[in-house]
């Protein structure tokens, strides 16, 4: 199908300048990608994810792409020939994508009278984000319970059928269109750059974002698959009306060079075209899963059911195998010994999901050699330092420790062996450990009892003896005022009521 625009008179203005600027937006599609333009293909020729290496078409001069993403928001005047576009949004402000269906005569013809099912997505421009990028969604999460990053403002979009949001995935939404009708969605982003960049001292710089979309069609079971097309273009999210005076800004600055330093900047667009990209690696079909939303109706989340909350968190994924007794014991701490399929469970066992798919080929010597500044800077500060603890084997050190030992039972094997007439040279008395987190009396009574081998409920009442031998009787607060490390020995003595005994520290 040619490629055409059918537009109604309300938008003359856009087609206008589509038109004036078709040529040259579309010049570099196809070829190379200048030094500052983003590709996730760099992303992937890493190590933890060559196996996930997807590089970009090969290059071709007159290659049409069959489909073409239109923002309608101006790019930035103060980017240089070679780099991106850089298009500046307003938080929160309804900002229209056009769908176009670029097809030529006889492309395709497998998506003729169907229908396709697009992603969009909110992702991060800078590499080190990226790494991170679970840990600073969770992050901003907490900051707005309730929001989303990615929305569509579905009155005002046409053309969409079924939009969807899961509320897990906070700036990712999906929808099905036809690519033979006109189509426009129109999104809003909730974030501003600024929230993710470190607070140092007032009016840092925000990181870019990136808007990402990548096309599917339905493969034999109906199911929405078969990757057909991914663009994407960079962006900077403002809070309101400041996304505007940004762009006036760069334009005065841009006015106050020369002629010449002008030529080293490219104009800016009325719109913004999106540029071919390697596909999302997350996406669906990378590991040939249902895509979800559209297929089990259980999984599926419609924008109108609600925003995402810190309370919906996503179920854990299942275990990759199931193992034998010999290697859950192994999984207790990981060894050097450890498989890359040892690795992957044990990373799931210890609630680090989310990071099995970058150590996916590491065995457990390859997780323990990396350093504590490694792992910080791949899964970030919190699960980091986390991760680090667990692969070193580190206890948390209990708040408190306390010895001690049964006066009573000493007692009496002292007693039996006077009276069988043996010679105690000296008194040797055994002493237990018991370690406190909570610091309460119930604790303690349950760790008593654990010693006792009774249950906790045939402890009635557990005393401490003070001066001149008054018992007194043990609270919480008494509890929090031990010394570390105190020792202690146990009387017991029979309760007059029932069945159960008081405890006695001396």
């Amino acid at each position: 199908m040619a490629w055409a625009l059918k537009l109604p008179l309300a938008d003359e203005v856009i087609e206008s300048g589509l038109v004036q600027d078709f040529d040259a937006s579309l010049s570099g599609i196809g070829q190379e990608l200048g030094a500052g333009a983003y590709s996730m293909s760099d992303v992937l020729a890493l190590p933890i994810f060559k196996q996930e290496e997807s590089s970009l078409p090969p290059e071709n001069e007159n290659k049409i792409l069959p489909f073409q993403y239109v923002l309608c928001a101006a790019t930035s005047p103060a980017v240089k020939l070679h780099d991106e576009t850089l298009t500046y949004l307003n938080q929160g402000q309804s900002y229209e994508i056009r769908m176009l269906d670029n097809r030529k005569i006889g492309e395709l013809p497998e998506i003729n009278g169907k229908l396709v099912k697009s992603i969009f997505r909110v992702v991060f421009h800078d590499r080190r984000l990226q790494y991170t990028e679970h840990q600073q969604l969770e992050g901003w999460r907490w900051n707005r319970p309730g929001d989303r990053i990615l929305d569509i403002d579905i009155p005002m979009s046409v053309g969409i059928i079924d939009p969807r949001a899961n509320p897990t995935q906070l700036n990712t939404v999906e929808f099905l269109w036809d690519p033979s009708k006109r189509t426009s969605v129109f999104i809003q982003v909730h974030c501003i750059s600024t929230e993710f960049t470190m607070r140092k001292h007032g009016g840092e710089k925000g990181v870019p974002f990136r808007v990402q979309i990548d096309t599917f069609k339905e493969n034999e079971n109906g199911e929405y698959t078969e990757h057909l097309h991914s663009a994407s273009c960079q962006i900077k999210v403002f809070k309101p009306k400041g996304a505007d005076r940004k762009q006036k800004t760069d334009r005065e600055k841009m006015e106050k060079r020369t002629p010449h330093e002008k030529e080293k900047y490219q104009p800016s667009y009325e719109t913004t075209i999106l540029t071919e990209c390697s596909p999302w690696p997350e996406i669906t079909y990378v590991n040939n899963a249902p895509s979800p939303g559209f297929n089990s109706s259980h999984s599926s989340f419609s924008i109108g059911e609600g925003n995402g909350s810190p309370n919906h968190q996503p179920e854990p994924p299942p275990p990759i195998a199931d193992v034998s007794h010999t290697s859950e014991l192994m999984l207790v701490n990981l060894l050097p010994t450890s498989t890359p399929q040892e690795a992957q469970q044990w990373l799931h066992r210890n609630r680090f999901s989310t990071f099995s798919r970058l150590f996916r080929n590491f065995s457990g010597a390859d997780l323990l050699k990396l350093t504590r500044e490694d792992v910080i800077q791949i899964c970030g500060p919190a699960d980091g330092i986390r991760l680090f603890n667990a692969l070193k084997g580190r206890m948390v050190r209990p708040r408190l420790t306390i010895y001690v030992c049964q006066e009573s039972q000493q007692l009496r094997d002292l007693q039996q062996k006077h009276e069988d007439g043996d010679t105690v040279t000296s008194t040797f008395f055994i002493y237990h450990a018991i370690y406190l987190e909570e610091l309460t009396a119930v604790e303690l009574t349950e760790k008593l009892a654990q010693l006792f081998s009774i249950s906790s409920q045939q402890i009635s009442q557990i005393y401490k003896q003070g001066p001149t031998g008054i018992h007194v009787l043990i609270s919480d607060e008494m509890i929090q005022n031990f010394q570390d490390e105190s020792c202690f020995v146990l009387d017991t003595m029979k309760a007059e009521t029932n069945d159960s005994y008081h405890i006695i520290l001396k």
